[in-house]
């Protein structure tokens, strides 16, 4: 194939493909193995300057951006990575900051690879805010070159502090003999073969002059390879305590406020591999001035022996993490049991159910019996929980057959069973109001007819978190028949408006970085099996009666989080979701009008919290469900 028809099938393959990325894969392919010559004149005459510099021999693209090998993260990377001009700006935004905090950057070392090393140092060196210092420790490194270029570095700048340990301690005890010597109101914390970004440090005392009063800042990060080529960037959300009890994501970049670390104690020893998660843990419980910058500013090194690369490499840091979230359970009087899942460094937490309390299953129905009587099945045969009961209301059924079923569930479950009639015209929310005021139970349970339970102990793991003082509404993973997700947490901005994360995605996959299989807090979750305990749904007022259909659990869920509660979604609560069988889709002209003035309502009465959502980074899409890059 001649170079021009190559270059025409090349041309054709980007514009044909949104995303862009086979022709990345190409490219990069006849970058590594293709002639070096030919392939020079082919993307300088047939490919577009946007995505001609991907594929550079410099190490660097114009302008001091970094080289990813993802396309759609080099997008972003052009879009957002601090140029020269912004940092000449940040640098010119410095002198007129009114609070200017020195920043103690720890970094324990032993035996760094001599660039590695020299390359962590000088991302520090380059910070365009310039008030830091930082604490080396070095733990007793056998290699000659450590102590040489400490001391070299440390001789050359006196804000380089280093301490040599005469013994080794390994990482905690390393990481207290830095803090000793640190003198800033702030500590920053850096690995010995990562990187800053050359704003890092500005982001953070921009921030501070912004919150004076924060404790805590974290940033986002994303990894570098062995060539230096910049990938999988972790978009992270703003601080959700649930979401930290599964997964480290809080991570890299990390600044505290040392006075709270000193009352903490530090680093503690026995916990090495997972000894930032445990300080976090411990420093978390002590204040809730917790700030999140979305932006990447720490670049985490990966090669064969770094965590980055496989926490298979340093399988005590899963023994560690599974320590230190035993310990804070145990500290903050919530027993439970810390359960690893098999996607690296993420675990359940299944709490200890104080009292098994009666819960109040809410199904509101009409007609479709065999749908009807599926849902029941699945609740009587499966559930493990001892103590529940089942309040149907029925609103207006016709149809023989689902008549027939209510009446055989009187009869088999006679004190378990209840069933209530409201002819009334369709209203999710008055129905559902007037089943709580009916229900008997301590929590209720809201639960759509069309669905069928798969987990025997569903209620189990709803209560165990819905007992928590801290928590509103408890949701479910929710299925398609073809065991594709339907519900995982809605999130805002997603379809316009609000819409489901992870939909259409395989029931057993990850998600994004595990957040499909691990318990995460969200603005909202589905009504569809919502529990919350009843003192919660009465402080908010229930549902809102003029939302009739849509949006009823969303109004719900943002008013409970006004109050301060925690909405969260279980990745071990399963069940199939038949949608909208009973109501139907929204094709009527009637429906429609209906379902748009609905919008307007919670437009008009929540426009502040569509506008941003805390558990959903800025940097990740709203226009698809996948969370992949806004670019």
């Amino acid at each position: 194939m001649s170079f021009r028809k190559l270059g025409t099938e090349l041309r054709y393959l980007y514009n044909s493909i949104t995303s862009g990325r086979a022709l990345f894969v190409v490219l990069h392919t006849l970058r590594e193995e293709g002639p070096v010559h030919l392939l020079r004149k082919l993307i300088t005459k047939f490919v577009p300057t946007s995505i001609r510099v991907l594929f550079s021999d410099h190490r660097k693209l114009p302008d001091g951006i970094p080289l990813s090998n993802d396309f759609a993260y080099q997008r972003w990377l052009i879009n957002n990575y601090p140029r020269k001009a912004d940092l000449q700006r940040m640098s010119n935004t410095v002198t007129m900051f009114n609070y200017r905090p020195v920043i103690s950057i720890i970094m324990p070392v032993f035996n760094t690879p001599e660039s590695f090393l020299k390359e962590a140092i000088e991302s520090v060196l380059s910070q365009i805010y310039q008030h830091w210092e930082l604490c080396i420790a070095d733990d007793a490194s056998t290699e000659s070159h450590v102590g040489q270029i400490l001391s070299e570095y440390s001789s050359k700048d006196s804000r380089i502090k280093v301490v040599f340990r005469e013994e080794n301690g390994h990482i905690s005890l390393s990481s207290n003999s830095a803090l000793e010597i640190a003198t800033g109101e702030f500590v920053a914390l850096l690995d010995h073969d990562d990187l800053l970004t050359p704003d890092a440090l500005y982001e953070v005392a921009y921030l501070l002059n912004r919150h004076p009063d924060a404790d805590m800042i974290y940033s986002d990060e994303d990894q570098i390879n062995e060539r230096e080529q910049l990938k999988s960037p972790f978009f992270k959300p703003d601080w959700c305590p649930d979401s930290f009890l599964s997964r480290m994501y809080t991570c890299h970049f990390s600044v505290y406020r040392k006075v709270l670390i000193e009352q903490i104690g530090g680093f503690r020893e026995g916990y090495e591999g997972s000894q930032d998660y445990d300080l976090a843990l411990r420093f978390t419980e002590q204040t809730k001035k917790i700030f999140h910058i979305p932006r990447i500013l720490y670049h985490w090194r990966i090669h064969p022996n770094s965590t980055a690369y496989s926490l298979a490499c340093k399988s005590y840091a899963v023994e560690a993490a599974i320590k230190a979230l035993s310990d804070a359970l145990d500290r903050r009087a919530e027993p439970g049991v810390v359960v690893p899942i098999p996607a690296e460094g993420r675990y359940i937490i299944r709490y200890k159910i104080e009292k098994l309390d009666l819960v109040s299953i809410i199904i509101p129905t009409r007609n479709l019996g065999k749908t009807l009587d599926k849902c029941l099945t699945s609740i009587f045969e499966k559930t493990v929980y001892p103590n529940y009961e089942v309040l149907l209301i029925d609103n207006g059924s016709t149809e023989v057959e689902t008549i027939g079923v209510i009446d055989k569930w009187k009869e088999k479950e006679p004190t378990r069973f209840k069933s209530q009639s409201l002819d009334i015209p369709f209203n999710y929310s008055k129905i559902n109001n007037h089943a709580a005021k009916a229900a008997s139970g301590r929590y209720l349970l809201f639960l759509n007819n069309d669905t069928e339970v798969l987990t025997s102990d569903w209620i189990n793991a709803l209560v165990e978190q819905a007992q928590r003082p801290s928590i509103g509404a408890v949701g479910a993973l929710l299925l398609y028949p073809d065991n594709t997700v339907q519900h995982a947490g809605l999130v805002i901005g997603i379809g316009g408006l609000i819409d489901h994360g992870h939909k259409h995605y395989p029931a057993k996959h990850l998600g994004y970085f595990g957040q499909l299989q691990t318990i995460n807090n969200y603005s909202a979750v589905t009504a569809a099996c919502l529990m919350c305990r009843r003192e919660v749904f009465e402080e908010v007022g229930g549902f809102e009666e003029e939302l009739a259909v849509a949006f009823n659990d969303v109004d719900l869920c943002f008013k409970m989080v006004e109050k301060g509660y925690r909405n969260i979604y279980l990745p071990h609560v399963i069940l199939y979701h038949y949608e909208s069988k009973s109501r139907g889709y929204d094709t009527t002209s009637e429906k429609h009008n209906r379902l748009v003035k609905e919008m307007e309502y919670l437009k008009s009465k929540w426009g502040k919290h569509l506008d941003y959502d805390p558990c959903y980074s800025p940097n990740l899409t709203k226009s698809r469900y996948d969370f992949s890059i806004d670019i």
